[in-house]
């Protein structure tokens, strides 16, 4: 068991741990954070990248599994 005059000591030894802790964090310097002025990440709409004429045919001849305007493809299927 501790007696009372140990628990006495005990505890100002913590409350000197703690001031010289708290001085020490009043040293600290942080740096500021830059804040972002605007969302990025936005394209432009235009008419788009030009594409291959027959990619569409090109696809569908490769496909196993197809119906007249979908690819049937598997799913979770490893």
């Amino acid at each position: 068991m501790i007696n009372e005059a140990k628990k006495e000591a005990i505890k100002n030894e913590a409350k000197q741990i703690l001031k010289k802790f708290a001085k020490t964090l009043e040293s600290v310097k942080f740096k500021e954070k830059a804040k972002k002025k605007e969302a990025g990440g936005f394209r432009e709409e235009g008419s788009g990248a030009k594409t291959d004429s027959d990619f569409r045919e090109r696809m569908f001849s490769n496909a196993p599994n197809k119906t007249e305007d979908c690819i049937i493809a598997e799913v979770k299927n490893w």
